[in-house]
C-alpha cells in the first residue's frame, strides 16, 4: 500500500472526514471519474483509496494527490482562521472601540464587527477568545447603543421604546450564551463551581454577569432570569476575589448598581451600594463618569435626593474624556446620559430642592402640558 493510500486508509478507519472536505461536492473530479466509471462521493473515494486491489492504481494515485492538495488547503485555511481569530481577540483589542471619541461611528461599526466575529466562530466554534470577545461586544452594544438610547426616547414613542428595550434584552442574552459557552468549555464545573476560574477570565465573568443582570432589569417579571440573580452575583463575587481593581473599579461600579437596584430579598443593600460607589470613584481616580451617573440614577432618584443627584451628575459632566483614553467612549456615553438626566429631572423628582429650579423652568414646555397628566 502506498503512503498516500495508507494516509486515507487511516482517515477512513477513524470514520472522520475533514469538515472542509465534507462540504465539497467534488463535481469536477467526479465528472472526470464518471467517464471512467469511477464517480463517487467523498466517503466512497476514501474507501476506494484504501482498497488493496491493484486495479485502477493510476486513478487511486491521482485521487490521492488531489486529496492531499485539498487537505493542505484545509490546513492552511484553519491556520489562517486561527491567526485572524487570535489577532482580533488579543489583550487590548477592544480598545479600538472603547477609546474612540465618536459614539455614532462605533455604534454603526459594531453590528458589522459582531457578524464578522460570528462568521469566524462558525469556522472555529471552540475558540475561547472569540467566544469571550463576541459575547462581551454583544453586551456592550446592547447597553450603550440599544438600551440607553431607548431609555431616552420621549413618552410619545412608547411602542418604539418598548421594542428597543426588548431587542436589548435579546442581545444581552445572546452575549450571555456565548460567554457561558466559553467558560463552560474551559471549566467543566461552570457555573456551579467557580473555584477553578483564574484571573485571566475576570473579563468574561464581568460581562456575563452584566449581560444577565441587565437582561433581568429589562423585565423584572422574567422568573427564569430572576431565579439566576444569585448566580450572576456569584460571578461578580468571584471576579472581585481574583481582581478587585479590574478596569479601575468596573466591578465596584457593577456592584453599586446591583446593590442599589435589586430588592432587599434578592440581595439588595443600600449601605453596600454606597461603599462600592466610593471605591469605584477612588479606583478610577475620579476619571470615570459611570459611578456618578449610576449613583444618581439608582440611589438619588429612589431617595428623592435632588441635591446629591445634581452634584454627582455635574461631577460626571466635569470629567475630561481625554484624561483616560482607554475609557473615552464610555465617558462620553455616560456624560450624554448625565445631561439627559439633568435636563429631565422634573420627571424624576417631586421636590427639586428650592425655588431656583422652578423660577428658570419653561412652563410652556409641551412636556408639561396638563393634558399629558
Amino acid at each position: 500500500m502506498t503512503g498516500k493510500q495508507n494516509l486515507f486508509f487511516i482517515i477512513g478507519r477513524r470514520g472522520s472526514i475533514p469538515r472542509c472536505l465534507q462540504r465539497l461536492k467534488f463535481t469536477k473530479l467526479n465528472i472526470g471519474l464518471q467517464e471512467r466509471g469511477l464517480g463517487m462521493p467523498p466517503a466512497s473515494i476514501i474507501s476506494f483509496l484504501s482498497n488493496e486491489d491493484t486495479s485502477h492504481l493510476a486513478a487511486r494515485i491521482f485521487i490521492a494527490t488531489i486529496f492531499s492538495m485539498l487537505l493542505a488547503a484545509c490546513s492552511i485555511n484553519r491556520i489562517a482562521i486561527k491567526a485572524v481569530s487570535n489577532a482580533l481577540t488579543k489583550d487590548g483589542s477592544s480598545e479600538v472601540f472603547t477609546s474612540d471619541p465618536d459614539p455614532v461611528l462605533v455604534g454603526d461599526a459594531l453590528p458589522f464587527a459582531l457578524k464578522m466575529y460570528e462568521s469566524l466562530l462558525e469556522a472555529n466554534p471552540q475558540h475561547l477568545g472569540l467566544l469571550a470577545t463576541t459575547g462581551s461586544l454583544y453586551v456592550m452594544y446592547a447597553n450603550a447603543f440599544v438600551q440607553k438610547p431607548a431609555e431616552q426616547m420621549p413618552r410619545e414613542l412608547y411602542a418604539e421604546r418598548q421594542a428597543a428595550m426588548e431587542r436589548s434584552k435579546k442581545l444581552y442574552l445572546r452575549g450571555l450564551e456565548l460567554l457561558y459557552r466559553g467558560l463552560g468549555l474551559k471549566y467543566s464545573g461552570f457555573p456551579d463551581d467557580l473555584s477553578g476560574i483564574q484571573k485571566d477570565d475576570v473579563p468574561s465573568l464581568y460581562w456575563a454577569a452584566a449581560g444577565g443582570v441587565s437582561a433581568f432589569s429589562i423585565n423584572p417579571f422574567d422568573l427564569d432570569l430572576g431565579l439566576r440573580i444569585q448566580e450572576f452575583h456569584a460571578l461578580i463575587a468571584r471576579a472581585y476575589e481574583l481582581d478587585a481593581d479590574y478596569r479601575s473599579g468596573a466591578l465596584d461600579d457593577f456592584l453599586l448598581l446591583f446593590y442599589a437596584s435589586v430588592p432587599d430579598y434578592m440581595g439588595g443593600d443600600k449601605a453596600k451600594a454606597e461603599m462600592h460607589f466610593r471605591r469605584a470613584v477612588e479606583k478610577s481616580k475620579g476619571l470615570s463618569a459611570s459611578p456618578y451617573v449610576s449613583h444618581a440614577q439608582t440611589v438619588s432618584i429612589p431617595a428623592q435626593d435632588y441635591d446629591t443627584f445634581k452634584e454627582y451628575l455635574e461631577a460626571a459632566l466635569a470629567i475630561d474624556p481625554d484624561a483616560d483614553p482607554s475609557n473615552r467612549l464610555v465617558n462620553i456615553i455616560y456624560q450624554r446620559k448625565a445631561r439627559y438626566l439633568l435636563d429631565s429631572a422634573g420627571q424624576f423628582f417631586f421636590n427639586m430642592g428650592g425655588d431656583d429650579y422652578w423660577s428658570d423652568y419653561d412652563w410652556d414646555d409641551e412636556d408639561w402640558n396638563h393634558e399629558d397628566w
